[in-house]
């Protein structure tokens, strides 16, 4: 099968509440996942604990995105297992060039610690993957996708899958008909990655997040 993906062909998969996956960083072929359960991180209903929302403030990391798309996939591949396969790379990449896919990069002067990345579709956001060096780096790069995505018209943060790491954000499993009929919704409009006069603020972030824990 992977002999025969294209980007456009991977875009046509999200429009259908599909993507792929390889069972390993060596295994050359990839197969189509649509789960009975979808992970998602409602726009809303972000969380962020006291504890985060203190580190947000007295940190000195910078957001950035798009600067460094294929090193955050990399970073995402890095660990002893991986769906993330030559294959995969190759095509999100090209995405990446098309303006389907971004990346949001979380970085502690000039290195890199923390990043996400995902393919945007309508007023859909498709997270793939995450990755973190420094403590809570993940979660930060979440706090400030999230700010992003609200400010630019999106209504649908798919995650795929719901980890106990997501689950302490916010994030909710729906059942396969929830999430198409969301889906539908989501590419009905159209949002933006980079909204007009944008400004990612840490203080924001944390002013519209509920903080009870």
């Amino acid at each position: 099968m992977s002999a025969e993906l294209t980007p456009e062909l991977l875009l046509r998969a999200y429009a259908i509440g599909i993507f792929p996956m390889a069972s390993s960083r060596d295994d050359p072929e990839v197969g189509w996942v649509d789960p009975p359960l979808r992970g998602v991180l409602p726009l809303d209903g972000f969380h962020i604990s006291r504890s985060l929302a203190r580190r947000m403030r007295r940190c000195d990391w910078q957001v950035r995105i798009d600067t460094a798309f294929e090193p955050v996939v990399e970073a995402c591949a890095d660990r002893s297992e991986t769906w993330i396969n030559p294959t995969i790379f190759a095509l999100y990449a090209a995405l990446h060039r098309m303006g389907h896919a971004h990346s949001l990069e979380v970085w502690e002067g000039e290195t890199l610690v923390g990043g996400v990345y995902g393919v945007t579709l309508g007023r859909a956001f498709f997270g793939e993957s995450m990755f973190s060096r420094r403590t809570d780096a993940s979660k930060l790069a979440l706090a400030w996708l999230v700010d992003r995505l609200r400010a630019g018209g999106f209504v649908l943060f798919d995650t795929q899958f719901l980890t106990d790491h997501l689950a302490s954000l916010g994030g909710i499993e729906i059942g396969r008909s929830e999430y198409h009929a969301r889906l539908a919704e989501a590419l009905a409009g159209s949002a933006s990655f980079t909204p007009r006069g944008y400004c990612p603020e840490v203080s924001g972030v944390i002013q519209r997040s509920t903080q009870t824990s």
